[in-house]
Protein backbone atom coordinates (compact mmCIF):
# COMPACT_ATOMS: atom_id res chain seq x y z
CA UNK A 1 0.00 0.00 0.00
CA UNK A 2 1.43 3.33 -1.08
CA UNK A 3 1.65 6.02 1.60
CA UNK A 4 2.87 9.59 1.41
CA UNK A 5 3.14 11.37 4.74
CA UNK A 6 3.81 15.09 4.96
CA UNK A 7 5.27 16.75 8.03
CA UNK A 8 6.93 19.99 9.07
CA UNK A 9 4.05 22.40 8.76
CA UNK A 10 3.28 24.99 11.39
CA UNK A 11 2.80 28.66 12.21
CA UNK A 12 5.50 31.18 11.32
CA UNK A 13 5.76 34.93 10.96
CA UNK A 14 6.25 36.71 7.66
CA UNK A 15 9.83 36.25 6.51
CA UNK A 16 10.26 33.02 8.40
CA UNK A 17 11.19 29.57 7.15
CA UNK A 18 9.87 26.04 7.30
CA UNK A 19 11.02 22.76 5.87
CA UNK A 20 8.37 20.28 4.82
CA UNK A 21 9.07 16.59 4.42
CA UNK A 22 7.25 13.97 2.38
CA UNK A 23 8.05 10.42 3.44
CA UNK A 24 7.01 7.68 1.04
CA UNK A 25 6.47 3.97 1.51
CA UNK A 26 5.03 1.11 -0.51
CA UNK A 27 6.58 2.17 -3.79
CA UNK A 28 9.95 2.16 -5.55
CA UNK A 29 10.64 5.74 -4.61
CA UNK A 30 13.45 6.37 -7.09
CA UNK A 31 11.02 5.82 -9.98
CA UNK A 32 8.61 8.56 -8.92
CA UNK A 33 8.57 12.24 -9.62
CA UNK A 34 7.32 14.08 -6.55
CA UNK A 35 5.33 17.27 -6.60
CA UNK A 36 4.25 19.70 -3.91
CA UNK A 37 0.87 21.35 -4.24
CA UNK A 38 -0.96 23.72 -1.96
CA UNK A 39 -4.55 24.71 -1.34
CA UNK A 40 -5.56 27.89 0.42
CA UNK A 41 -9.04 28.31 1.93
CA UNK A 42 -11.61 28.92 -0.78
CA UNK A 43 -9.12 28.39 -3.58
CA UNK A 44 -8.24 25.57 -5.91
CA UNK A 45 -5.25 23.37 -5.33
CA UNK A 46 -2.20 24.76 -7.12
CA UNK A 47 1.21 23.54 -8.11
CA UNK A 48 4.19 24.71 -6.07
CA UNK A 49 7.21 22.61 -7.01
CA UNK A 50 8.29 19.26 -8.42
CA UNK A 51 11.43 17.17 -8.61
CA UNK A 52 12.09 14.54 -11.23
CA UNK A 53 12.41 10.90 -10.21
CA UNK A 54 16.15 11.07 -10.93
CA UNK A 55 16.56 14.30 -9.00
CA UNK A 56 18.14 15.91 -12.05
CA UNK A 57 15.40 18.41 -12.78
CA UNK A 58 13.13 20.64 -10.75
CA UNK A 59 10.29 22.98 -11.56
CA UNK A 60 8.72 25.78 -9.53
CA UNK A 61 5.66 27.93 -9.75
CA UNK A 62 6.49 31.57 -10.38
CA UNK A 63 4.96 32.48 -7.02
CA UNK A 64 7.56 30.47 -5.09
CA UNK A 65 10.57 30.63 -7.38
CA UNK A 66 13.64 31.93 -5.58
CA UNK A 67 12.12 31.29 -2.15
CA UNK A 68 11.35 27.57 -2.13
CA UNK A 69 13.76 24.72 -2.83
CA UNK A 70 12.73 21.14 -3.48
CA UNK A 71 15.17 18.27 -2.93
CA UNK A 72 15.08 14.53 -2.43
CA UNK A 73 16.97 11.81 -0.63
CA UNK A 74 16.20 8.53 -2.36
CA UNK A 75 18.04 6.59 0.34
CA UNK A 76 15.49 7.89 2.85
CA UNK A 77 12.49 7.81 0.49
CA UNK A 78 11.92 11.44 1.36
CA UNK A 79 11.39 14.71 -0.51
CA UNK A 80 11.87 18.07 1.16
CA UNK A 81 10.49 21.51 0.48
CA UNK A 82 12.57 24.26 2.05
CA UNK A 83 10.45 27.39 2.26
CA UNK A 84 12.16 30.71 2.98
CA UNK A 85 10.95 34.31 3.05
CA UNK A 86 7.44 33.12 3.72
CA UNK A 87 4.52 35.43 3.04
CA UNK A 88 0.94 35.41 4.31
CA UNK A 89 -0.18 34.34 0.83
CA UNK A 90 1.80 31.12 1.29
CA UNK A 91 -0.73 30.06 3.91
CA UNK A 92 -2.28 26.79 2.74
CA UNK A 93 -2.45 23.07 3.23
CA UNK A 94 0.56 21.60 1.47
CA UNK A 95 0.31 18.21 -0.21
CA UNK A 96 2.92 15.99 -1.76
CA UNK A 97 2.07 13.72 -4.66
CA UNK A 98 3.85 11.06 -6.72
CA UNK A 99 3.76 10.07 -10.37
CA UNK A 100 5.64 7.21 -11.95
CA UNK A 101 8.55 8.38 -14.12
CA UNK A 102 6.79 11.68 -14.54
CA UNK A 103 8.32 14.80 -15.98
CA UNK A 104 8.40 18.01 -13.96
CA UNK A 105 7.33 20.30 -16.77
CA UNK A 106 3.61 19.77 -16.24
CA UNK A 107 2.01 21.45 -13.26
CA UNK A 108 -1.27 19.56 -13.54
CA UNK A 109 -2.37 17.75 -10.42
CA UNK A 110 -4.33 15.24 -12.49
CA UNK A 111 -1.28 13.31 -13.69
CA UNK A 112 -0.23 12.40 -10.16
CA UNK A 113 -1.10 8.90 -8.97
CA UNK A 114 -0.72 9.12 -5.20
CA UNK A 115 -1.34 11.86 -2.64
CA UNK A 116 -0.59 12.54 0.99
CA UNK A 117 -3.04 13.92 3.53
CA UNK A 118 -1.45 17.35 3.72
CA UNK A 119 0.20 19.55 6.32
CA UNK A 120 -0.95 23.02 7.31
CA UNK A 121 1.32 26.01 6.84
CA UNK A 122 0.19 29.32 8.32
CA UNK A 123 2.14 32.53 7.85
CA UNK A 124 1.09 35.41 10.07
CA UNK A 125 1.57 39.03 9.09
Amino acid sequence: QVQLVESGGGLVHTGGSLRLSCAASGLTFSRYTIGWFRQAPGKEREFAAAIRWSGSLTNYADSVKGRFTISRDNAKNTVYLQMNSLKPEDTAVYYCAAKLYGEVTTSSQYVYNYWGQGTQVTVSS
